[in-house]
């Protein structure tokens, strides 16, 4: 919960030492040079070299740490110290929606040095350039973190996303970066992207980032030799289908490493899925899971796909949600999705689906030894469909969950609202039970 201290000398009485200490470790911190940071725990700790922080310590030290830097103590960490003081574990430093300028930002150094924690979350932090560089450079001297998120931060400058670029290069920490609702156009996707080109990042979010046109593409220019990234973000950023998704297709070509790949709410369409179709049929391994809710494709959209199913190996997670596909899309890729041996969830929510596809999923369902999870919420799909759907499950071995919703109670009388009840009783036991068989075959 708590790591030990660095030496119980006060860094600020003997500065030479400090940094010949810094040049030791191989660390390279570069705050603003006319500020003086707080840079010793024993200054406000008084202990020894080999001493062990507690965490009462670290309140007292940032209290004095405030005094020292004429800023009031957060009593939002107060709060969370103490909450983690009374038995918790440091699991976040939440600094949402603080106000932290340059001097707030200096006199969190002795709670970053002396403690590691799992997610820190600057979102809407109003971080200006030089409070932003300074703590970002003492995220990654201490290694502060696994998790960082920087989102709704609009005035970051220059300085700022150099210092957040060389955290992500340096860090050996740091997993998982968000940095949505932020302009990364110009200089911010240049200096993120050349980042991540060693970077050790395992997720990265960008959602509503601007990363439409030349950004996208300085973007995926560096992500096609990345090896480390595994989830990549990018919904709502209006990608369109054809230069967007011509790059994103050729970051499926030559990308093999990337396991998620999350493209909600932009407008790819028809065409814009055909360019994914092309990368992901080149995947041999890597993308298990693509997400394209709400991206206009309809019906016609299912033919790219329709040829893309069948020769798939890796993709486990599809997600189509929120879009016109309606029955004719279902019946394109009905077959396709019978001779696929990878799909284990399919998501079909809100595509404006009958009974018609109902069936035509049902059959799929018959056929298959794979799937998982079929998602059919906010689907106009009554009895006809629910009993189709029923039928399937007496067959099916593997699906261990089916959203549908229930048929709204003024279309029905009252015995057909009993043979509903009977339906969704018999969908719910039967998958039930096939996740009971996973589970146990699990544990074999």
């Amino acid at each position: 919960m708590t790591r030990c201290s660095d030496s119980g000398e006060d860094s600020t009485e003997n500065p030479d030492r400090n940094q010949k200490k810094r040049k030791k470790r191989g660390k390279h911190v570069s705050f603003p040079p006319d500020e003086q940071i707080v840079s010793g725990f024993a200054e406000d700790a008084g202990g020894t070299d080999d001493s062990c922080i507690t965490l009462m310590d670290v309140i007292g030290a940032y209290q004095q740490s405030c005094s020292k830097h004429q800023v009031q103590p957060r009593e939002t960490i107060l709060q969370q110290l103490q909450g983690v003081c009374g038995g918790g574990s440091v699991e976040c430093l939440d600094l949402k929606g603080e106000r932290l300028d340059h001097r707030s930002c200096e006199a969190l150094e002795v709670v970053l040095k002396s403690l590691h924690f799992d997610f820190i979350n600057l979102q809407a932090a109003q971080l200006e350039e030089n409070g932003a560089s300074s703590l970002l450079d003492m995220i990654l001297y201490y290694e502060s973190t696994t998790y960082l998120d920087i989102s709704d931060n609009g005035s970051m400058g220059t300085s700022s996303w150099r210092a957040l670029a060389h955290l992500i290069k340096q860090s050996v920490r740091l997993s998982r970066l968000d940095a949505c609702n932020v302009r990364l156009v110009d200089y911010p996707v240049q200096s993120l992207s050349k980042a991540l080109l060693t970077s050790r990042l395992r997720a990265l979010h960008l959602n509503n980032a601007q990363l439409s046109g030349s950004s996208l593409f300085t973007l995926v220019r560096a992500l096609k030799t990345n090896r480390a990234l595994l989830e990549l973000h990018l919904s709502s950023n209006q990608l369109n289908g054809y230069q967007d998704a011509m790059q994103l297709g050729d970051l499926l070509i030559y990308n093999n490493t990337l396991q998620t790949l999350e493209l909600s709410d932009n407008v790819l369409a028809d065409t814009g899925l055909e360019e994914l179709c092309d990368g992901l049929s080149r995947q041999t391994k890597g993308l298990k899971v693509l997400i394209l809710k709400n991206n206009q494709i309809t019906e016609r959209g299912m033919n790219h796909l329709a040829k893309t199913l069948p020769g798939l190996k890796i993709l486990e997670v599809l997600d189509l949600g929120d879009n016109h596909l309606g029955n004719e899309g279902i019946q394109v890729i009905r077959e396709p999705l019978m001779v696929n041996s990878s799909l284990l969830h399919l998501g079909l929510s809100q595509t404006n689906i009958t009974c018609e596809g109902a069936v035509a999923l049902a059959e799929f369902l018959a056929e298959s030894r794979l799937i998982r999870r079929l998602d059919l919420h906010q689907n106009r799909v009554k009895l006809g469909g629910l009993m189709a759907l029923s039928l399937a499950l007496r067959i099916n071995c593997s699906l261990s969950h089916l959203g549908v919703d229930p048929i709204p109670p003024q279309e029905l009388d009252e015995f057909l609202t009993e043979t509903q009840k009977r339906l969704q009783a018999e969908i719910t036991q039967r998958c039930n039970a096939n996740a009971s068989r996973l589970q146990r075959e699990r544990e074999r």
